[in-house]
């Protein structure tokens, strides 16, 4: 017996189990707690997605949920292209 998986945005449909290590390091570091704020955000639009498509449901709220869900993912990879950015100059 085999179990499907949901996959919504490139991205399994579960919730991502934090660390205590996450946790300290959004304690000190503000873009990384906005992107852990995002990420939950984007987990709750992917949940509703995935109840949604499970009931066979394509109207407009299911559009508007994916744009959504996409604007999230786009603003977690800008904070993270930030954060990429700073420690390289912090390398130099």
């Amino acid at each position: 017996m085999t179990t499907q998986q949901n996959r919504i945005g490139g991205r399994l449909n579960k919730a991502p189990k934090s660390s205590s290590a996450e946790k300290l390091a959004a304690r000190k570091f503000p873009i990384q707690r906005a992107i852990q704020k995002l990420e939950r955000e984007l987990n709750a639009f992917n949940e509703r997605i995935a109840e949604l498509e499970d009931e066979s449901h394509n109207g407009r709220a299911m559009e508007v949920l994916k744009e959504n869900a996409l604007d999230f993912a786009q603003r977690i990879d800008e904070l993270r292209s930030v954060l990429v950015e700073q420690a390289k100059k912090a390398k130099s």
